[in-house]
């Protein structure tokens, strides 16, 4: 249920024309030594969403509604057709076999680990691609999916492909973009279900129509605002397509923190997903 047809793009790309160069500070600081005389303790640095314990608490929000569960870790092994047109949905980001990352995710692990499991389907996932077809995968490949999530290093693949389709380039943007880490949580999750693609539903062109309606704050506007207007845009998409067209991910959960201006997206947190209530305590 995440990404249309062949919307990933080379990670250079990805990173490249689509987004923007992190802005530089808007003003110097004290060098450490001025501030030691003064006896004053540096500040840390804020954290991004690409901290460790602020990645864990994505991946559990985004498990909680892709799974109905923050146990992301034992999301390896799942996978069903959930009949959204988009074939095979599985693992810890629901890599789909007719959008192009789950081929993707599978080339790579037998890079890794020629002779794999699922290294014998990779034929029938470049037939598929684009469809919903099931067509030289049925009806064995989901019991290997899930032998194939026994294997640490398929587990280390899909953390892989998370972050250099998904992950990183949210972050990326998000900084750019001059939002905290709920800022580029929300960035997340729209790159998750959208994908980055050209279409009008695709992260960049939800960006793009928020845009029309208010600024980031590296452009000089407030970052309150500026999230309210990209998840408006963000809903709109969603909208677009009956199997996206809950939006309870976004009202009763990305709302709630922004409503409550927790823009570190620091815990505790309570939200609902599809009438499910969750906590991060």
């Amino acid at each position: 249920m995440f990404t249309p047809h062949r919307k990933l793009l080379a990670t250079g790309a990805l990173l490249g024309s689509a987004l923007l160069a992190v802005p530089a500070a808007a003003h110097a600081t004290a060098a450490p030594h001025e501030a030691a005389r003064a006896g004053l303790a540096a500040a840390p640095a804020a954290a991004g969403l690409d901290d460790p314990a602020k990645k864990e608490i994505a991946m559990k929000i985004v498990s909680s509604a892709e799974n109905s569960s923050l146990d992301w870790k034992a999301q390896y092994k799942y996978i069903e057709d959930i009949g959204d047109g988009r074939g095979y949905t599985a693992g810890i980001i629901g890599f789909c076999s007719g959008t192009g990352d789950m081929l993707d995710l599978v080339e790579y692990y037998t890079q890794v680990k020629p002779g794999n499991v699922l290294a014998a389907y990779l034929p029938a996932l470049r037939e598929v691609d684009g469809s919903d077809s099931h067509a030289g995968l049925d009806p064995n490949f989901t019991r290997d999916w899930a032998k194939a999530a026994q294997d640490a290093e398929f587990r280390k693949a899909q953390d892989r492909e998370r972050d250099r389709v998904y992950f990183n380039p949210s972050v990326k943007q998000g900084k750019s973009d001059g939002v905290g880490v709920l800022g580029q949580f929300i960035y997340y999750d729209a790159i998750v279900m959208h994908g980055d693609g050209t279409d009008p539903t695709s992260f960049r062109n939800i960006r793009k129509r928020a845009l029309s309606k208010a600024k980031p704050p590296s452009q000089g506007g407030n970052e309150t605002t500026w999230l309210n207007a990209f998840l408006d845009a963000r809903v709109w998409a969603m909208k677009q397509e009956e199997a996206h067209s809950d939006t309870s991910r976004v009202d009763t959960a990305q709302r709630v923190f922004l409503r409550k201006g927790n823009l570190n997206l620091d815990t505790p947190l309570d939200w609902k997903v599809y009438g499910d209530s969750f906590h991060i305590g």
